[in-house]
């Protein structure tokens, strides 16, 4: 008998699942899970995609995710590790690019995405002007009694870093480099990028004489 998979738990990581999977296109053939944790988000996207990868640098999580699901979950750096362009008709990350170089991280999630792929981004990004910081606290008793409320839980050994760019570096990278991304910013603390790549255009359609029609 094969062991029980962990239980469920829900932290501000976790509350943003809802908005991700809503965004996961129909169809969906291939979804990429970037940063995939112990597995929590996959399990979900499982049952709205044929097949999900998930990526994550610490050999921990990875053996906690094989523990939950038997999908199919890579350890490496998502940066250097192999994986086919244009294949994936949804890739997400959750609260994971600021441990990567931000940039680079959107640039290849880019050329992984297919044609009409969607794309979602949740992340951490440091408090920089007044309004930043008014917003924090102005939010901090309710994340405080959310938190408590809800029982609040990380995975054992879940990688932490600080978030290198404030929230308006992230947005003005994310509307350079996905042209009509849609940047929310979260009162949890967070913020989240949902990008369409543009379809490839078709080609013209000749008739008799070789004009388009």
């Amino acid at each position: 008998m094969e062991a029980p998979s962990p239980k469920s738990y829900w932290n501000t990581n976790v509350a943003r699942h809802p908005g991700i999977l809503r965004a996961v296109p129909i169809p969906c053939r291939t979804a990429l899970d970037v940063g995939c944790g112990d597995g929590l988000l996959a399990v979900k996207l499982a049952e709205r995609a044929h097949r999900v990868v998930g990526v994550d640098k610490s050999p921990e999580m990875i053996a906690a995710a094989r523990a939950r699901a038997g999908l199919e979950f890579l350890t490496g750096d998502f940066l250097d590790i192999e994986l086919p362009c244009s294949e994936y008709d949804f890739i997400c990350s959750v609260t994971t690019i600021h441990h990567m170089d931000f940039e680079a991280a959107l640039m290849r999630m880019r050329e992984l995405l297919r044609p009409g792929g969607v794309l979602v981004v949740v992340g951490l990004a440091r408090e920089e002007s007044v309004a930043d910081w008014a917003l924090l606290i102005a939010a901090a008793p309710l994340v405080r009694a959310v938190k408590r409320l809800r029982r609040a839980s990380a995975p054992e050994g879940m990688p932490v870093a600080d978030p290198p760019l404030s929230y308006a570096q992230v947005r003005s990278a994310a509307r350079r480099l996905l042209p009509g991304v849609h940047y929310r910013r979260h009162v949890l603390r967070r913020y989240s990028l949902t990008w369409t790549k543009p379809a490839a255009p078709q080609p013209a359609m000749t008739g008799g004489g070789g004009r388009p029609r």
